[in-house]
């Protein structure tokens, strides 16, 4: 990605931020909070129903064991992909913020450098 559609999307997102009230430790505990979630995830159905193993068993490990599946079907081996810090390629040729006037935002009326 070209510096310039990086530093238009970055002012874009704190100009939001800014109006709704959001503050970068908001954004980085919600993220944290997700990624936990996804680490304590021990069983994955074909549907994305998750389960941690802990509490009681929800409903789609109830009528799937009892169709005979075993539980070590629905065992995660390894780390969500999600989690894995991987991230996939993104072509931004198609960039919807490039030329508009979010390219051009003062950025010092946001506070940022």
């Amino acid at each position: 990605m070209d510096e310039r559609k990086r530093d238009s999307i970055v002012a874009y997102l704190r100009r939001r931020m800014a109006e709704l009230g959001i503050e970068p430790d908001d954004v980085a505990a919600s993220i944290a909070a997700d990624q936990e979630k996804l680490r304590a995830v021990r069983y994955r159905d074909a549907s994305g129903n998750t389960w941690d193993g802990k509490s009681d068993a929800p409903r789609w490990v109830l009528q799937a064991t009892s169709a005979g599946q075993s539980l070590e079907h629905f065992a995660l081996s390894g780390t969500p992909e999600s989690v894995s810090g991987k991230r996939a390629s993104v072509d931004w040729a198609g960039d919807p913020f490039a030329g508009s006037r979010l390219a051009t935002i003062n950025t010092e009326s946001l506070g940022v450098a």
